[in-house]
This record gives C-alpha cells, structure tokens and sequence, in this order.
C-alpha cells in the first residue's frame, strides 16, 4: 500500500495509525523489506509502535538473514529495541538469546570498532549528536560509508537484561556508564534508572563506597546513583532509603566539585536533619549557582528562613528562581516571606515574576492583586501556566469568605 509506505517515510504516526485501522497491513513491503524497517532505519520510535501494535512481526526474517529486531539491535536504538521486543508478539527464547548477544558484542566492542569491522572502512567516521527533545538525554550518531548505527547499546543491554531479569553486576553496570562519561547520555541515564530500582543494602553501599573514588566522574556517577536509589525508593513508598540523605553528609561536607555536590545536595534534600541542614547553609555563597539554588531544599528550621532569604537577591536568576518556587510551596506564617515574593514580582524574568504572583496568591497575600499586573503578557508560543489563574481563585476565596 504506497499510502503507507509514504506515511511511514515521512514519519507521520497519526497517518499511519489512521491507515492501519483502514486495514493496511503492518508487513507492507517497500523495496523489499517491510515498512517496519524503514522505521527501524530512521530511528522512529513512534511509527514502529504503530506498527508493532497493528501485529507488524519484529522477528521477520529477512533476505539477508536479519529481522527488524536484530537491527534495531545493531542500529544501537535503545528505545527501539525495547519497543520491538515488548510488542504484541513476545520474543521466543532463541530470539531473546540472540539479541541479548548482539547487544553485549556491540558494547563489549564499542560502536566505532564494531561499526569499521561490519564495513570493512578505514576513514574517518562522521559523528553527530543526537538529542531527545522529550526526554532529555542525547547520543552520538556515527556514520561509516553507507551504514549508521548510534551509540546507545550499552542501554540496550542493560535494559533488556533488567527486562528479562538478568542481574548484571554492579562493576560491569558502572563501567558501561563511565564510558559515555556525561550525566544526559542515553547510556548514563539507562544504567543510574537500572541501578537505581534495585533498592537493596548491597547496591545503596555499593554506590555510597564509589564516593570515596580520587576520580570525579566516578564520585559524580555515584552521587546519582544514590539520589536515584532515594528517588526509586520514594516512587515505592517503602523503607529505607529515602530517609537516608544524612549518611550523605560526610561526602558534602568534603566534596570539592560542584557538579558532585549539586547531585549530593539534591539526594539529601529528600531527607531532613539539623545535619543536612548545616551543610546546606555552609554553601550559601558557594561559586556555583547550581548549589545555590539546591540551598533553600535543605533548610527545614524557621530560624534559618532569615539566612534562605538573602538568596532571592542571588546575582543568577536560576538561583532566584529556585528559591522564589520555595517560598512560593512554604507554608509558614512568616511575613518575611510575603515580603520576598512581592521583590520577587519585579524580578526581569517573567517566569519568577509568575512564581512569586503565585506565591502570594496561594498565601491568600492581597498584594497579589496589584503584582499580578508586572506579569506581562504571557509568552504565545509557551503552554499556559495554570499558576496565572492562582490570582482568579484567591479573589473567588476573598468572594465566598464575604459572602459575596
């Protein structure tokens, strides 16, 4: 059906759904091979769902002895294979088996080395990075001669081998993650979410003993190992991790990189302690804004509010906007903090000047009334904040309370 075909080219998921409930077969062929592949082949996760939900086979065996599964598998697509191999057809044993081996010989090996052995080229490989938009992390696409696979089968690995139960040590998990040393690398992302659900004693000290490594990127990766074993335990509601940010301390107190602290501060904000605290305070001025910003988080005690407040003055508007979304969720009687909220709706930036509007209104402040007007118009091209209603409701509260 060339109707498919073409939607599937264009990568226009809505179409393609819409032909496939008119009846067109999800094993379309074009060119030989079945549509899936085209999708397989342009990285699109969304048109091979599609497909694989109207019963487009993942294990097809093709004329050159491969199935779509196998290069989504070698095309280093870690959202792909998972997709191909969670469809509506579960894989058979041999099948899992088979990709499971792929994946380690691609990692094992590294992209580039498998890449030059399976082309049989010596030139120069051409890279690019490829970023998701949606979800935030990125890989590096390289291309040799007429073949292009990406860098993320270590994920693919670890992924399937969490999906199908397979414990893989923590060593071998960490070294699959320090070698695309980057905190957004689809690789990094895959082994910390692996690591980070096995909320176990033995992976929670696993990871805290990493922090003692002379090597920041090491310390760096077991920093966000630990705050997403409190994050996973959190998600659980279970014991007891997420109480646990205070054993975080020492490593704070002495950690020397701002990217580590950053990541620390943030596990330990989960938990509350006079500790936490202190440590939070003790970086008030420190550099980098990032830690700046995560100061307000670790602050539980109300004297320490004065302390917080000299923050929403910070010269970085990131750390402004941290803490005028704090004072914005504390619920305290403190007029300080209506007073910081009111600075807050002259700030440049109309996303703080929105936050703190919010603030006040959600304070039941009235002054929100008469800030309400700094906001501006709202950017078009942005979603619509439901924070800019906050003032609408407050008046609706001032209302019923009037008997109005």
């Amino acid at each position: 059906m060339e109707e498919l075909v073409a939607a599937v080219r264009r990568g226009d998921a809505d179409e393609v759904t819409s032909l496939l409930e008119s009846g067109a077969d999800p094993d379309t062929l074009a060119e030989g091979l079945p549509v899936l592949c085209l999708a397989v082949a342009a990285y699109d996760t969304d048109v091979a769902d599609a497909l694989l939900q109207a019963g487009a086979d993942p294990l097809r065996r093709l004329p050159d002895g491969s199935t779509p599964l196998t290069r989504a598998v070698d095309g280093g697509s870690h959202l792909l294979t998972h997709a191909l191999a969670t469809g509506r057809k579960p894989l058979t044993p041999p099948a899992r088996a088979d990709m499971l081996a792929r994946a380690r010989r691609w990692a094992e090996a590294g992209a580039e080395t498998e890449l030059r052995r399976l082309t049989g080229l010596t030139g120069p490989v051409e890279r690019i990075r490829v970023e998701d938009g949606e979800i935030g992390w990125w890989c590096e696409q390289l291309t040799l001669g007429l073949m292009t696979v990406r860098d993320e089968h270590r994920a693919v690995l670890t992924s399937m081998e969490a999906l199908y139960g397979i414990r893989a040590p923590f060593d071998e998990l960490v070294a699959r993650a320090l070698a695309h040393p980057d905190r957004d690398h689809v690789v990094w992302c895959d082994v910390v979410f692996t690591l980070g659900r096995r909320t176990d004693e033995e992976t929670w000290l696993w990871s805290r003993d990493l922090l003692n490594h002379p090597d920041r990127t090491h310390r760096l990766l077991a920093a966000d190992l630990l705050l997403s074993l409190i994050l996973g335990d959190v998600v659980k509601g279970s014991q007891p991790f997420w109480e646990r940010g205070r054993e975080l301390v020492p490593w704070a107190e002495q950690e020397e990189d701002a990217q580590v602290l950053a990541v620390l501060l943030h596990a330990m904000t989960h938990d509350s302690a006079p500790e936490i605290e202190a440590v939070g305070l003790s970086h008030l001025t420190h550099p980098d804004p990032g830690v700046r910003a995560l100061v307000p988080q670790t602050v539980h005690r109300p004297e320490s509010l004065t302390t917080v407040l000299t923050l929403a003055h910070d010269e970085d508007p990131g750390v402004r906007e941290a803490v005028c979304h704090w004072l914005a969720h504390h619920r305290g009687s403190e007029p300080e903090v209506g007073d910081a909220l009111v600075t807050l709706t002259h700030d440049e930036r109309q996303a703080i000047r929105i936050c703190a509007v919010s603030g006040l209104a959600v304070r039941d402040d009235p002054r929100c009334v008469e800030a309400e007007h700094r906001i501006g118009l709202p950017d078009p091209e942005l979603p619509f904040d439901e924070r800019l209603m906050d003032v609408c409701r407050y008046q609706r509260r001032r209302e019923a309370a009037d008997g109005g």
